[in-house]
């Protein structure tokens, strides 16, 4: 149903399925989330708390619950496969094979959104300098609705209010499209 990290070698395993509603897409695991093998397991980390308030999970997961995404018709990867302590170690080469490997994932499993956990993520992922937050005009893989937050580091500055009203935004999309 997933990848395991056994199967993959991966330092942190996609929470992935064909027809999902939404895939969340993040910039690469953190250290912590490497260490433990769970998404967003950062202690700072606010995902879970976001899908929770906006309404995207009736209760806050916690990370090592992070497979039951999958109950609720949710995945989890990363643009890029390698563990760093800060997205900023991150090189252009990885961001283009990331480029690449992020395409075929959409292609074969096809989620109705792909929510970019982090506004770079999509700006290099679409090779686009001027993103906003939100519903983006243009999808990259067709058929995939491309839907940005802002990341939900610890380290962001953007209000949490904010930052609630964006993945709400993703529950707003997802109702219209049933």
């Amino acid at each position: 149903m997933y990848s395991s990290k056994s199967e993959s070698n991966k330092p942190l395993p996609d929470i992935i399925k064909e027809d999902l509603d939404v895939l969340f897409i993040g910039y690469n695991p953190g250290l912590k989330s490497a260490q433990e093998g769970h998404h967003y397991a950062g202690k700072s980390n606010r995902f879970w708390k976001l899908l929770y308030d906006a309404g995207l999970t009736p209760r806050k997961l916690h990370p090592y619950e992070d497979r039951e995404l999958l109950h609720y018709g949710y995945g989890s990867t990363n643009i890029i496969d390698r563990e760093t302590k800060s997205a900023a170690e991150l090189t252009d080469e990885e961001y283009e094979v990331g480029r690449e490997k992020l395409k075929g994932l959409l292609r074969k499993y096809h989620p109705k959104i792909a929510c970019y956990v982090g506004i770079g993520v999509y700006q290099r992922f679409a090779k686009k300098k001027e993103i906003k937050p939100g519903l983006q005009s243009n999808s990259i893989v067709e058929g995939v609705l491309d839907y940005v937050c802002s990341s939900s580091s610890g380290l962001n500055r953007i209000p949490i209010d904010e930052q609630i009203n964006c993945f709400k935004g993703v529950l707003e999309l997802l109702k219209n499209l049933k």
